[in-house]
């Protein structure tokens, strides 16, 4: 039979992972690692990094058997360097994540991100700051570990599972400048007091002096400690003052009192769909006192937050009104025989209704008593008593149940940039939207909380839980920066892109542009490559908002 391909000939599906090495080329991840990683091993720091970037976001199980991941794959292209795929042994894949953990996973981070922020001119001045747990399975009792993996607070909703957290500051609402991993106990308001002690230090490596920056952190950032540090380093901050402080009760009850609001209409990014509308916002400025400071705050009024509340209000007026009619049918049991009674048991009800949003409405009713028999012709019927019933009309206090649904839609924001020049630079609006912002980084903790990875067969030392996550912080950077690009040069040109059923779309998603670039085939030939079905229109709209040049699907 002939051979129709000629034996040299090697066809192999590369996909979006160019695209992937393009990025990583450009924050210099690479020769970043081999110059801070001691090493002699015929497989490099960098290159094992990236391969493990390209690894993570291929779409497959990630950090698993990447031997024989880079078996079917062109090599060269992807990695930019000819490497044999049985380098990429479980021994030599190890022995290279304990270098790097002995160079400093988070200072290796930080320089990467440094990089990222210069190449791609990311804003740093807005700062975003939380943690969240990672539930592992099986005994982690190490001597010695350079973290605890133990039980703790669990935001998987796992106590049973022993964990460790992942904390993260991002810039520019998602793009991660700073990871680490910390103790399956640790608190989140002790890491923020942690952070806060460095954190000018290390936004300085970007140009950023303290007060040059906003910090902005969720309600446990809200401790003397905390709020003490950021003074004594000149941290501006934003965050939301706990539900559990009376001067959040008070703020709130004073912009529902005076009621002058400041309306900030919809502030949505997304589209509303008609299941899931925009939500409208307000606010209300006003000042707290905390630990003897006066702080800047912004009551926020969401319609959503009253959508999501309304059924547990409903409930709460629904079990008042069964109280207060079984205390009315208990009080009002019978006939009174004088007016005085019915009076008293009046006022008891009353003093029941008080504070149950429910107001009464009542009649006492005399009604004559005669006695038996028939009276006599032409004879008035004269009464021999009177008795007094009692009808109770419960209705609803419209006033102040509003008043009720309106605080529950309410939340406080909290901030120390107070002076007059901050407060025109930074209106109650634009807090509101720093502050929302803060969901970048939650949505940034779901690329991170893959159980398979965390348990994956590189972790038999503790020491490289960190490296690992040093290597999903970058495929997390490299994630965040191809979805920026795209979006700012379709906000600069003013267009759209093809988008989820060839709909238009102003919004898309890394995970989008991988769904593109799913039946990119490359044939080779010696060190010739072309690929085997030139690229779709889409294709190229994709790559023209990414700044990517089409040749890296067939140039190394």
């Amino acid at each position: 039979m002939t051979k129709i391909v000629p034996d040299n000939l090697t066809i192999s599906e590369v996909g979006h992972l160019p695209v992937i090495k393009d990025f990583a080329k450009r924050i210099r991840l690479v020769e970043t690692l081999d110059a801070m990683v001691d090493s002699q091993m015929e497989l490099s720091p960098g290159i094992t990094v990236l391969a493990m970037v390209l690894d993570t976001l291929s779409g497959r199980t990630p950090l698993y058997r990447l031997e024989e991941f880079f078996e079917e794959k062109d090599v060269e292209l992807i990695l930019g360097h000819d490497v044999k795929p049985e380098l990429f042994c479980d021994y030599n894949v190890g022995r290279a994540l304990d270098k790097i953990y002995d160079a400093g996973p988070q200072k290796i981070f930080s320089q990467v991100a440094q990089n990222a922020i210069g190449v791609f001119g990311v804003d740093p001045r807005r700062v975003h700051f939380d943690t969240t747990s990672i539930s592992v399975f099986g005994d982690y009792d190490f001597i010695d570990p350079p973290l605890k993996i133990t039980y703790g607070h669990s935001k998987d909703k796992r106590p049973d599972l022993k964990q460790f957290l992942i904390s993260m500051l991002c810039v520019d609402r998602n793009v991660p400048i700073l990871g680490a991993t910390k103790d399956g106990n640790a608190s989140d308001k002790t890491l923020n007091n942690e952070l806060l002690g460095g954190v000018s230090k290390h936004m300085a490596r970007h140009g950023l002096k303290p007060g040059a920056f906003v910090y902005v952190a969720d309600s446990a950032f809200v401790t003397p400690d905390n709020l003490q540090e950021a003074k004594e380093k000149n941290v501006k901050f934003l965050t939301r003052l706990p539900a559990t402080y009376k001067e959040c009760a008070r703020a709130i009850s004073d912009a529902v009192l005076t009621d002058n609001w400041i309306d900030f209409g919809k502030l949505n990014e997304t589209p509303a769909t008609q299941k899931r509308p925009a939500a409208s916002y307000r606010g209300f400025e006003t000042t707290v006192e905390l630990y003897g400071d006066s702080y800047r705050a912004i009551v926020v009024n969401s319609s959503a937050h009253d959508k999501r509340r309304h059924k547990r209000i409903d409930r709460l007026l629904e079990q008042k009104r069964k109280e207060l009619e079984a205390h009315c049918k208990k009080v009002n049991s019978g006939p009174f025989f004088c007016q005085a009674d019915a009076q008293a048991a009046v006022e008891k009800i009353s003093k029941a209704a008080a504070g149950s949003y429910y107001r009464l409405r009542y009649d006492i009713k005399e009604i004559s008593k005669y006695p038996r028999g028939r009276p006599a012709k032409e004879t008035t019927r004269a009464p021999i008593g009177y008795e007094y019933h009692l009808d109770i009309q419960i209705d609803v206090d419209t006033e102040a149940v509003y008043s009720m649904r309106l605080e529950a839609g309410c939340f406080v924001l909290i901030s120390n940039l107070s002076t007059k020049q901050e407060q025109n630079q930074w209106t109650g609006e634009s807090l509101l939207e720093l502050y929302k912002d803060q969901s970048g980084i939650e949505q940034n903790f779901g690329f991170l909380k893959d159980p398979v990875i965390v348990n994956s067969i590189f972790l038999k030392k503790p020491t490289r839980i960190e490296v690992l996550g040093l290597v999903l912080l970058i495929a997390l950077l490299i994630w965040r920066l191809i979805e920026r690009c795209m979006r700012q040069y379709l906000d600069k040109t003013k267009s759209e892109i093809t988008g989820w059923k060839k709909r238009p779309t102003k919004r898309p998603t890394s995970f989008m542009m991988t769904t593109k670039f799913l039946s990119i085939l490359v044939a080779k030939s010696g060190k010739r490559r072309q690929l085997v079905k030139p690229l779709r229109p889409v294709q190229k709209e994709f790559l023209q908002a990414m700044g990517v040049n089409p040749e890296v699907f067939v140039n190394p």
